[in-house]
């Protein structure tokens, strides 16, 4: 017997929104271990806010806002406007974040509000460092094999945004810069000024740019540093160092796998026999900017500024 093509709407429902959700969901464990380093950084959260006037309209909690920005990471969702449209709707996601039913999601122009604020405060840096605190808890990290790579990321901004820095092509139009020399000493982006024309190899194209840094433990290849620095030909070795420098204990030696660029009398070591196993264990380091650049947004940014770029990247490897 067919059955009838209508649709009638219970007044009242007794289902929890917890019971939309499937059991074995893949977001039910990364809920479980968000929620538990969002509490410990309480203390984190009420220092955000303790200079705001007493008695004020309360702000929309930080912890539904850090949930929503992993959801954004985790779904390829390619804007904030499109991620409030969708936890609007997807119950899958109003449970994620923390959202009633009947709850209103707040306006898109609130994530650009707060971004400044969780960037003043290294929110999204703790948190990140309570995923790399999690896995060292459940014995996930050697602490003695690392890798470190770094990628190139394309910046918000685009070639008619470079002018000269003295202002001597101010009369000319901005698409007026085929066949024109350009470098970083001589000119800069007017909307990311922070962003540097970086080209890959001498036959790639420059590109407005900025370079991400990762540091993977060797054992399972999970990241455990993380860093964005302006693209210059000596931020590669740098930053490894410097990274390098804040995980590891100085009583342990450790090994680390690299590519050509770090290739240097100051950088490589290969009469060690863990050099070679870290320059096998390596290419694990790739899937992490891999699946950044394919389901994550750090292909190419849409946000300005090394701040920013900083703390996207630092939540994409979080994630």
């Amino acid at each position: 017997m067919r059955g009838a093509d209508s649709y009638n709407e219970a007044l009242f429902s007794t289902i929890r929104l917890e019971e939309f959700v499937p059991a074995n969901h893949p977001l039910r464990p990364i809920r479980a271990w968000l929620n538990e380093a969002l509490t410990k950084m309480d203390s984190r959260f009420s220092a955000m806010y303790e200079a705001d006037v007493k008695g004020g309209r309360p702000s929309i909690a930080p912890e539904k806002l850090m949930r929503a920005m992993l959801l954004q990471v985790l779904y390829s969702i390619h804007s904030e406007r499109l991620l409030v449209e969708q936890i609007s709707y997807n119950l899958l996601f109003r449970w994620f974040v923390g959202l009633a039913i009947e709850d209103t999601v707040w306006n898109h122009s609130v994530f650009s509000k707060n971004r400044d604020r969780l960037i003043a405060f290294d929110a999204v840096t703790e948190l990140f460092n309570a995923t790399v605190e999690m896995a060292a808890s459940k014995g996930l990290l050697s602490g003695e094999h690392f890798s470190v790579d770094g990628s190139l990321i394309q910046a918000w901004a685009s070639h008619k945004s470079v002018r000269r820095k003295d202002g001597s092509d101010d009369d000319k139009p901005p698409d007026n810069w085929h066949g024109e020399q350009r470098s970083n000493t001589t000119h800069a982006s007017v909307t990311d000024p922070e962003s540097k024309l970086y080209r890959k190899s001498r036959v790639a194209p420059a590109h407005l740019s900025y370079l991400g840094h990762v540091l993977t433990d060797n054992r399972h290849g999970l990241v455990v540093n993380v860093r964005a620095s302006t693209a210059d030909g000596y931020a590669e070795r740098d930053v490894a160092a410097a990274m390098l420098a804040y995980v590891c204990r100085p009583d342990t030696r450790v090994t680390v796998g690299a590519d050509k660029n770090y290739d240097t009398r100051g950088f490589v070591t290969t009469r060690y026999r863990g050099y070679a196993m870290s320059q096998r264990r390596r290419k694990c380091i790739e899937q992490c900017f891999g699946w950044g650049k394919t389901i994550g947004p750090i292909r190419q940014v849409m946000v300005r500024g090394l701040a920013k770029v900083d703390q996207l990247l630092t939540l994409t490897m979080a994630a």
